[in-house]
């Protein structure tokens, strides 16, 4: 029945909005016994106590495999009534089944008979198909770490004590801030919106407007490359964008002024970050300067991870220090090598934890970022930009009601320093 079906959605979707609904999966795939169990295994310490007796099917394989349409959701506590009678006004069916409990088991009532389920052990069930393939494209080794360890990298966090969560009102002064892309990158916008929150001007700059000499970045304070596959990768990770830095004399001059001068900062995301590092813009005299490598996982690696804020010196950075956040990842050659001491590079923040898939490269000492001796110049494989807000992070705290996240105060620092700085 199309206009019953979506008679239901949009009554689920107003609910959510409304805050009446906190979880829920849809019975597609797997049937209602993997719905359930699903819906606990994103929380390692979740359980149900579920009667499945009023759905009157006394076959228990049907009920438990059934694929037919069907959403089971968790009502916020209190609103349980209200809810039944919205449904109820809609004429659409709605039963109670159970109670959400902690201690990670599942008993099911149906009937007489009566079953009890870890949560635990059936997630390691759950997620071997996963491991199986993983071990075609990662190997035997890191598909082995991956299995061990994804249910023993918890997202936790500690945020910032000063932090408010409310997007700042900034100076009025003017600096610009220049978005550099090539072929291929992305998140420029979301870049640019971080940016724009804290107050620069930003400014769209193309390769193509460098090489030409169209822009030549002198009234610009700071500089973003960002993320994406410049080139589509064909001679690897920012390989051909750092040639057309390279091998173009306008582009190159820009660039290598913009880093000689005292007043300006940069942060290099992703696929800007393997630029900057090819190009040795981080630690030049560096005896073993870092170098980017292939994930170890020898895959492009996607997902939401975290960090830890070091004791660190960066002007974007330190004030966050102590601090772990979430943030997404993506890449295929984030791998920092860095041969020498950890003291030696400037890891402003490393992985939450320095296990596969939480460090999602095998970079060494476990770096996630790294900043220029000055304090002023940081490279990054995390995208910061993609969690600026709340709702961009896989996991965010329930009991915070940010409008931003704190990844927007190292931009807030960014142009604080600059206000300062520039006269």
């Amino acid at each position: 029945d199309p206009e019953k079906f979506a008679l239901a959605f949009d009554l689920v979707q107003d609910l959510i909005k409304k805050g009446s609904i906190v979880a829920g999966h849809d019975v597609g795939s797997g049937g209602l016994i993997t719905t359930l169990l699903e819906l606990c295994f994103s929380d390692p310490s979740s359980g149900a106590s579920i009667d499945l007796t009023s759905l009157h099917e006394p076959d228990v394989v049907k009920l438990f495999f059934s694929e037919n349409p069907a959403i089971v959701f968790q009502a916020r506590a209190g609103f349980e009534h209200d809810i039944k009678q919205r449904f109820t006004d809609a004429n659409i069916e709605v039963v109670s089944i159970g109670r959400v409990s902690d201690g990670g088991k599942m008993q099911i009532k149906h009937a007489a008979e009566t079953y009890h389920l870890d949560i635990a052990a059936l997630r390691k069930v759950w997620f071997k198909t996963s491991y199986l393939l993983d071990i075609k494209q990662s190997g035997k080794v890191k598909a082995a770490e991956r299995f061990e360890n994804f249910d023993l990298h918890a997202l936790t966090y500690r945020f910032p004590k000063q932090y408010t969560g409310q997007i700042p009102t900034p100076s009025t002064k003017k600096i610009v801030a220049a978005i550099i892309r090539e072929k291929g990158s992305n998140s420029e916008r979301e870049l640019a919106h971080a940016l724009y929150l804290a107050g620069f001007e930003v400014r769209d700059v193309h390769m193509t407007d460098l090489v030409s000499g169209r822009e030549t970045l002198e009234g610009v304070h700071f500089i973003g490359a960002v993320g994406g596959f410049s080139n589509s990768d064909v001679l690897g990770s920012a390989k051909g964008w750092a040639g057309a830095f390279r091998y173009n004399e306008k582009a190159n001059k820009a660039l290598m002024s913009f880093f000689e001068r005292e007043d300006t900062l940069s942060v290099g995301i992703c696929n800007g970050c393997q630029l900057f590092v090819a190009l040795d813009l981080i630690h030049p005299q560096h005896p073993q300067p870092p170098k980017m490598h292939f994930n170890d996982s020898a895959k492009h690696e996607s997902g939401f991870t975290s960090v830890d804020i070091q004791k660190n010196h960066s002007v974007m950075l330190s004030s966050l220090e102590g601090s772990r956040l979430g943030v997404w990842i993506s890449h295929g050659e984030g791998k920092f090598i860095l041969p020498d001491s950890a003291d030696s590079y400037g890891i402003a923040a490393t992985y939450g934890y320095n296990t596969y898939p939480a460090n999602p490269n095998g970079s060494d000492h476990n770096a996630a970022m790294l900043c220029s001796p000055d304090g002023r110049h940081l490279v990054m494989m995390p995208h910061i930009e993609r969690s600026i807000f709340p709702w961009n992070w896989a996991y965010y705290p329930h009991h915070r009601k940010d409008k931003v996240s704190p990844w927007l105060e190292a931009f807030v620092n960014a142009k604080n320093w600059l206000d300062n700085k520039i006269s």
